[in-house]
């Protein structure tokens, strides 16, 4: 197989005659060509007279070495064969927490043969997306069952965004298995591929089944609450399902894939003496704009095209104050979600269903923080730090969940505009400046970054853009310290992974980890 790169098609290109392409412009002989599949598609919108796609494909086709030197772009593609080892435990290996890095963790350790138990706080996801939506609605906070907790992890209540930083011979394995439980197949060659919320939860939901199907355990509801060792290494896992019923697990492989907001279990760790270290991470605020406006500044007067969905962007600016703002997590055609998993504490997310046709888009907008800012060397300082935005956001907000928002004209200073984004946030916002609940560096960054990004997206700092906060889960604050071989340096057994212990940045990425996570155990098992 070859892969053809850079190959520049307009944007009403028709992608069902790919052998007619390869045919006519690569003039591959029709008696030669075997099959063509697109590889990559991405959006070129650096000229906006000229807004087109890039597009990749992969050719098999006979006498390949003659094309390889014949074709521009062309280069020889190998297929990574990702191989699982079979394996029969003692005891049942356990993972704690279901998100992508638990999932993946689960799913690799069931098609082994290992029968994972699989331990979750929050709900299944149909149970879940009610707690959310009566949440959204005004009603109670669920601790335990929210957009932080449950099937799925926070990425059940994303974009559910697929596009990483890391380069790892896995990522194609997750992406086939994404799109065999039910995700979009156009995830195998966007450039920028995303899942949606809606379609992640149907994903989600195949993924448990099938590792049941293979022998594995999922409880839910279940919060993870203890454990106890032998000779430093793990000996049982202790849990507390919701009618307060405990769960011990005899078991000397846990896989820890609690996620960034399980602040109880950092507290529990700490006071057990586990390893932590602060790690560096950033907080802000959300921007909202309309997705047109959006839209029309990304592709000038190719917006509104059938074959565009809308626009994203990334933006990072240097300022003078010495500190970066840079956008995270930009959801297209999305909307600002409750995010608040602490009674009394409120935190913001973006979500987005697949197909990004919301009235706005909306983005993180962070400044990093790190053991300047927290002028602190206590492990956990970061994630102090978090809950202290997140009460003032709460009281800033009423006290009752409404999130506080404010105009960028209003923020930087200027004239209340007449006409303001409409806030997407449920249960609502209200009126509150990014003073009453971040700490000055942020809000200078904030007031000297805006304008900068305006320069580079016309209409970014439009007076009309909402900020709403608080942005404070984009990443963990504490890293769970492991060695090389992936499991704790303090807890023989534990296998702390994902983002919420400090080794993962996202879906993918986490996803990553787990696998990671779940072929250390496996190698554990089989040289016993």
């Amino acid at each position: 197989m070859i892969r053809v790169s850079n190959i520049k098609v307009p944007l009403d290109f028709n992608f069902n005659r790919l052998k007619d392409y390869c045919t006519s412009k690569l003039r591959i002989p029709a008696d030669k060509l075997i099959s063509v599949v697109l590889a990559r598609r991405s959006v070129d919108a650096r000229k906006k007279s000229d807004v087109h796609f890039n597009i990749a494909l992969d050719i098999c086709a006979k006498g390949e070495g003659r094309l390889l030197k014949s074709l521009k772009n062309a280069a020889p593609v190998t297929v990574p064969d990702y191989k699982i080892i079979p394996v029969t435990p003692a005891v049942r290996p356990v993972i704690i927490g279901f998100g992508p890095a638990g999932m993946f963790a689960a799913l690799v350790l069931a098609m082994s043969g290992a029968k994972p138990i699989v331990i979750e706080r929050g709900s299944d996801v149909d149970s879940r997306v009610k707690a959310v939506e009566e949440f959204q609605s005004g009603g109670r906070l669920d601790p335990e069952c929210n957009v932080q907790f449950g099937e799925g992890g926070a990425g059940t209540f994303s974009d559910g965004k697929l596009n990483t930083g890391i380069s790892d011979q896995r990522i194609r394995w997750i992406f086939q298995r994404f799109v065999e439980f039910g995700a979009p197949e156009e995830i195998l060659w966007q450039a920028k591929p995303h899942i949606g919320t809606d379609k992640l939860r149907d994903t989600v939901r195949n993924l448990r089944k099938r590792i049941i199907a293979l022998g594995g355990e999922v409880h839910f509801d279940t919060r993870f609450t203890g454990y106890s060792t032998e000779s430093g290494r793990l000996k049982q896992v202790e849990c507390t399902r919701k009618n307060g019923e405990i769960l011990r697990i005899n078991t000397n492989c846990a896989i820890l894939a609690t996620g960034h907001s399980a602040r109880d279990v950092f507290e529990m760790l700490y006071e057990n003496k586990v390893e932590l270290t602060q790690k560096n991470f950033a907080v802000g605020v959300r921007i909202e704009h309309r997705r047109e406006d959006i839209d029309r500044a990304m592709y000038g007067d190719s917006a509104g095209h059938p074959a565009l969905k809308a626009a994203d962007y990334k933006l990072a600016v240097h300022l003078p104050n010495g500190r970066a703002l840079y956008t995270f997590c930009m959801c297209p055609g999305g909307s600002v979600v409750a995010a608040s998993s602490e009674e009394g504490h409120l935190a913001v997310n973006g979500m987005s269903c697949f197909a990004r046709d919301a009235e706005n888009s909306n983005s993180a907008l962070l400044v990093g923080v790190g053991s300047a800012e927290l002028a602190s060397d206590h492990p956990l300082a970061g994630m102090y730090f978090q809950r202290d935005i997140e009460e003032k956001a709460f009281i800033a907000g009423g006290s009752d969940y409404h999130a506080p928002a404010m105009t960028v004209g209003e923020f930087l200073g200027g004239d209340t505009p007449e006409t303001a984004v409409f806030p997407s946030y449920r249960p609502g916002v209200r009126k509150a400046s990014p003073e009453e609940y971040l700490p000055g560096f942020i809000c200078e960054t904030l007031r000297l970054g805006i304008p900068e990004m305006g320069r580079k997206i016309p209409g970014f700092d439009s007076p009309s853009a909402l900020l709403t906060g608080v942005e404070s889960r984009s990443s963990s604050p504490v890293r769970i310290v492991r060695d090389n071989g992936l499991e704790s340096v303090s807890v023989r057994g534990f296998f702390p992974c994902g983002e919420g212990a400090g080794y993962a940045g996202g879906i993918v990425s986490a996803a990553v980890d787990g696998m990671k996570c779940a072929e250390a155990v496996i190698n554990l098992i089989a040289n016993k």
